[in-house]
């Protein structure tokens, strides 16, 4: 396991490693599923290509989980989530990738607030803000 970023070492400004996510059925099913999410465009073919779909479609619960699993990677088992807020774009769906990438946009008071995009070949599928609270200090 990494140590922690301190919030002293980071930057407004500061530009995350880019993370790629393949994008299968077992992650899109796997995350509808394991949080609850039986809409069936999440976990059966047939009724999202009944929707004009070419395949399942991941759910927001799955994408808000990658979005802070991006964040807390980078920032290191001492961080903190205390705030998430995505806008959802183009669907993520198998076979595809998703290319995260994020910059650090404010820092203050041991707290940093991180802007996420979330890439794959229709566009945008996710745009959104994490705040971390990092340890301060040596």
């Amino acid at each position: 396991m990494s140590a922690s970023i301190r919030f002293d070492d980071v930057k407004v400004g500061q530009e995350l490693p880019p993370l790629d996510v393949p994008l299968t059925a077992a992650i899109v099913v796997g995350g509808a599923i394991a949080s609850r999410d039986y809409t069936p465009v999440h976990h059966d073919r047939g009724a999202a290509q009944a929707q004009g779909l070419s395949d399942v479609i991941m759910n927001i619960l799955t994408t808000n989980g990658y979005v802070s699993r991006y964040v807390t990677d980078w920032a290191g088992p001492d961080a903190r989530v205390r705030g998430l807020e995505v806008k959802l774009g183009a669907p993520n769906m198998p076979g595809d990738t998703m290319k995260m990438t994020g910059r650090v946009t404010s820092a203050e008071n041991g707290s940093v607030e991180v802007e996420v995009v979330g890439k794959n070949g229709w566009g945008n599928h996710v745009e959104g803000t994490v705040t971390v609270d990092l340890p301060t200090g040596a």
